[in-house]
């Protein structure tokens, strides 16, 4: 069975499914055993028709990832999603961090909190460009070092 990372933005809808399609991605390429999932800290502020965002689709159809890499839809976080992971990262701490705290306080000090904010406040091309080198660089200490370097030089 494989390990699992698990990435948390607020409403599961861009910067945590790409996150999730990056990593699942290099990892099935590289035949690492770790695979990843998402889940939203608060997806009702996401209207339920909005699956996954347009620029989260435009990035990994431009990069030639496949969209199986990060699941049909979104989903709220829960306790067991948490147990469920051997690493959790939520991509913005100042943003994530008082949710964590409020809704799942004994987590925190297990989440891994990087510095990726959200629209309007980064443009989608900066914040997902960030988040793929930060999911590359995760990939690497996993077990995929030199690799993903030599997969660009192709």
């Amino acid at each position: 069975m494989d390990s699992r990372v698990l990435f948390i933005c607020t409403g599961n809808y861009y910067r945590s499914r790409f996150a999730e399609a990056v990593f699942n991605h290099h990892s099935e390429t590289l035949g690492l055993p770790w695979r990843s999932f998402s889940r939203g800290l608060a997806i009702h502020l996401v209207p339920p028709q909005f699956l996954l965002s347009p620029h989260t689709h435009a990035h990994l159809t431009a990069r030639k990832m496949d969209l199986r890499h990060t699941a049909p839809d979104r989903r709220q976080l829960t306790e067991e999603d948490l147990s469920g992971a051997e690493i959790i990262i939520a991509l913005k701490d100042d943003e994530h961090r008082p949710m964590i705290q409020a809704m799942f306080p004994d987590w925190e000090k297990r989440v891994i909190f990087w510095d990726v904010g959200d629209q309007p406040e980064v443009r989608p091309d900066d914040g997902l460009s960030a988040i793929e080198k930060q999911v590359e660089g995760l990939i690497e200490e996993l077990g995929g070092a030199g690799v993903l370097s030599l997969d660009r030089a192709a």
